[in-house]
């Protein structure tokens, strides 16, 4: 059973209960009841709907930014890895040292210049970028070295290269959105209901009650386009950035 049909179902099954509820108490009324005795529950409802919604966009809005700042780590350690290798790289011999930063090179100009926008277009990564970190692992990995001194350099290495490589796949997960479409059903749904729950109160057309409703809507919109804008950290406006790498490789931007 899929999850939108146990969504529907559920959300059915409440409505059904609550209105037979309604309906049979409604017969059980005498014809001396006096409603006027009882509070009316629109403007509590309207309340109650309101909070619950706010807590939920509150929820949401916590948890997308979470998420960017999630992928903006995972920059950071891919780009922190990378520097590690090319530095570490210097007790190498001059061949071995040169192919292995021209190599970290050619991966973190790629990714900055190619691959953020290849994420943004197609959410995922590209096959380049993984075949140029694998290139670097190729040559961090085959070289043999040749005293104990290189020897105590070179297992470090490849920790750096596995880092780098587990901060890539990361990145490649928070590449697309991050938000289930359902989460995505319930906000835009909350949202109608919440704004529609205006019309109950009896707005008039006076200039302060329609600045009040206008504002009201326009936040909800902009808590919207907010969840909207974070859901996927690189592919919209306020995503994360490649400023890790352009920090740590500064000739590269040059």
């Amino acid at each position: 059973m899929s999850e939108w049909l146990v969504l529907t179902l559920a959300m059915a099954a409440a409505c059904a209960v609550v209105l037979t509820i309604v309906v049979i108490n409604n017969r059980r009324i005498t014809e001396d009841d006096d409603p006027s005795e009882t509070p009316d529950v629109i403007e509590y409802m309207t309340m109650m709907i309101g909070v619950i919604y706010a807590i939920v966009l509150g929820l949401a809005i916590a948890g997308v930014w979470e998420a960017r700042g999630a992928a903006q780590e995972t920059v950071r350690q891919e780009a922190q890895a990378m520097h590690e290798i090319s530095a570490r790289a210097e007790v190498y011999p001059q061949a071995v040292r040169s192919g292995i930063r021209a190599d970290v090179d050619a991966y973190v100009s790629y990714v900055v210049h190619d691959e953020w926008t290849y994420m943004s277009e197609h959410g995922e990564l590209s096959e380049e970028g993984t075949a140029l970190l694998e290139r670097v692992r190729r040559s961090v990995t085959d070289y043999q070295p040749a005293n104990d001194f290189e020897g105590q350099a070179y297992q470090p290495l490849v920790d750096q290269v596995a880092a780098a490589d587990d901060a890539r796949g990361a990145r490649g997960q928070n590449a697309g959105a991050t938000m289930p479409g359902v989460v995505w059903f319930g906000l835009i749904i909350g949202a109608l209901v919440t704004v529609g729950l205006i019309f109950t109160l009896q707005i008039r057309r006076t200039g302060r009650e329609l600045l009040l409703a206008g504002l009201f809507s326009v936040l909800i919109a902009f808590l919207l386009f907010l969840i909207w804008d974070f859901d996927a950290p690189f592919g919209r406006g306020i995503s994360a950035t490649a400023a890790p790498f352009t920090d740590l490789f500064p000739h590269l931007t040059r």
